[in-house]
Formats: C-alpha cells, sequence, structure tokens
C-alpha cells in the first residue's frame, strides 16, 4: 500500500491496482487542486475544501456518506459522525472513512470535531493507520488529536488539516499536536507500507511531504 499526502485532508492511496483519493479540495484554500485518476473518492462532508469531486479524473465511484460498500476487493466502511461538539449543530455532519486492504486497514477521520463514542470506537476497531486532523478551528486541535489517537490506539498516524505553506485558512500547524504526542516522528515523502511491515509496538507519527 502507498499513501501520499495531496495537501489538507486529501490523500492518494493506492492499494494494488486501484487508487482511492480521499476530501479533494478546491483552489480557493491557496493550494493547487488535487489532480489524477482514482476508482474511488470518499467525500466526508459536502464543504468546498473537501469535496471537490470534478477536479479528479477517471470515472470513480463516489462515496459520500455513511454505509458499507465494497469495490474492487477493497472494503469500505462509512461511519457517521459530527464537524463539532454539538451533533452537527454548528458544522454538521462527518463521515469516518474506514479502508480495509492488503491486510491493513486505514482511517480518514474527515473534519472530525469531537471525541469519539464507544458506538463510534467499536467500528473504528483495529485500525492500523489513522489520517487525524489537528489544525483546530474546523476540527480537533492537537490536544484533542492526541487523545483521540489514544482511543483508536493504531500503529502509524497521519496528521492531516494543518497549517502549511500557501493554505490561507484560519488553523494552526502540526506543532502542537507532535508535542502532545511525544512520539518518534518522521518525514517522509510517501508511506509505504505492508501488514508484515506494521510497527508492532507503540506508535509512530509520520509527517507527510504534501506533494502539491
Amino acid at each position: 500500500m502507498e499513501i501520499t499526502w495531496l495537501g489538507h485532508a486529501c490523500f492518494k492511496i493506492k492499494t494494488g491496482d486501484k487508487t482511492i483519493i480521499t476530501d479533494p479540495f478546491d483552489a480557493s484554500i491557496g493550494l493547487k487542486e488535487p489532480k489524477g485518476e482514482a476508482d474511488i473518492v470518499t467525500v466526508s462532508h459536502h464543504h468546498f475544501d473537501h469535496a471537490n469531486t470534478k477536479a479528479i479524473t477517471g470515472s470513480p465511484t463516489t462515496l459520500e456518506g455513511p454505509g458499507e460498500y465494497e469495490i474492487g476487493g477493497i472494503s469500505i466502511t462509512g461511519v457517521p459522525a459530527y464537524h463539532d461538539k454539538e451533533k452537527g449543530l454548528t458544522r454538521g455532519r462527518n463521515t469516518l472513512f474506514v479502508f480495509d486492504a492488503e491486510g491493513i486497514r486505514v482511517c480518514h477521520l474527515g473534519d472530525l470535531g469531537h471525541k469519539l463514542s464507544d458506538e463510534e470506537l467499536e467500528e473504528l476497531d483495529g485500525v492500523d493507520i489513522l489520517l487525524v486532523p489537528v489544525g483546530g478551528t474546523y476540527t480537533i486541535d492537537g490536544k484533542e488529536a492526541a487523545e483521540v489517537v489514544a482511543q483508536i490506539e493504531p500503529s502509524i498516524i497521519i496528521p492531516m488539516h494543518y497549517k502549511i505553506e500557501k493554505l490561507n485558512l484560519d488553523i494552526a500547524d502540526a506543532s502542537k499536536f507532535t508535542h502532545e504526542m511525544g512520539a518518534k516522528s518522521e518525514a517522509l515523502d510517501k508511506l509505504i507500507i505492508k501488514a508484515a511491515t506494521l510497527p508492532e509496538e507503540g506508535e509512530k507519527v509520520v509527517l507527510l511531504k504534501p506533494k502539491l
């Protein structure tokens, strides 16, 4: 499996001969909009910085909400959650997407705005790689993200949705999150991983360099 960060909450996940792209954004956030072909596109919620599906080519299947899906040998679960701490009253609903492929379980938390309930955690049981927002303002912040990581206990954590060069959204960088985690972090251009090479003990923070 190969995971590349395209900026913000947008990732390209390649597994076998299939490509997944998550939460494609539009150029109004200051970053060059993501391009490329995909077989599957997921949209955690319909805000401009997460739902620019027209930027993605290849006639992909688009998943936009909760449910259980099986596409090209990939099992995908959309778990209902919220964009805020008021059960959606402020910013609406948010879908957490879990991808099962190659013996690896990957979870993209979208714009999660709260700690997870027991019911949500049950759906996320066994997650190996967690893609977690850490920038605050519109999502959980660095401290809250570390608390969510502790709830899920993944092997690899990849922060997203934080301030990077040219991004014009009023969110924080990843420093608070990495400080809260206190775990060894590694900067990579992309994550290439197999089930057999997942860390056996502890948690590893991977800071992906955005491919813009």
